[in-house]
């Protein structure tokens, strides 16, 4: 079985990339529309959700790209009048390193566990103390309450991302013709 390539030089990733970055952004801009509260600052997404599944699938350098031009580019293509957070930018970054260096470095062996350890770590560490320190910073405390909320949602995703993996459709996507793992 050749191995895939992962670099940022194969076309595969670029694409995948650019088709998850894409994912994120519509998610993103759905739900800022449609599923906030709180005058914007809180709602319900799932726009991690692709910035993960590229840094498990890719490794960090590429799930920080995608993290870092999907919170670019929805920031322009939403109706909400916020300022551009450079904090937030950066806790987005971070769930697609994070989510890539637990994967690709901590736990290599691929399974469900990887999956959790990968998912989870990018939301506590980008979505839960990152994201929710640079929104503090520009709008204050009621904020804190992502907290709980991304607990929920990071429960939804990780058990959405194992269903996914276990889908011989997806996988035969991801690794070719007749050669799932």
């Amino acid at each position: 079985m050749e191995k895939r390539k992962r670099g940022l030089r194969s076309v595969r990733t670029l694409t995948t990339a650019a088709m998850l970055t894409a994912l994120s952004v519509v998610i993103g801009i759905f739900c800022k529309n449609f599923l906030n509260f709180g005058n914007g600052l809180f709602r319900i997404t799932f726009e991690n959700f692709a910035i993960i599944l590229s840094g498990i699938l890719y490794g960090p350098i590429v799930g920080a790209l995608v993290g870092a031009a999907s919170d670019v580019i929805s920031y322009f293509l939403s109706t909400q009048s916020f300022a551009i957070t450079p904090i937030v930018t950066i806790g987005a970054a971070l769930i697609g390193a994070v989510s890539g260096v637990v994967s690709h470095y901590i736990v290599k062996k691929e399974g469900v566990l990887r999956i959790i350890l990968s998912a989870l770590s990018a939301h506590i560490v980008g979505s839960m103390i990152v994201k929710s320190f640079g929104l503090y910073v520009y709008y204050g405390w009621g904020v804190l309450v992502r907290i709980p909320l991304y607990t929920v949602i990071a429960a939804v995703e990780i058990t959405l991302m194992c269903l996914i993996f276990k889908n011989k459709a997806f996988s035969k996507l991801l690794y070719g013709k007749g050669e799932h793992k």
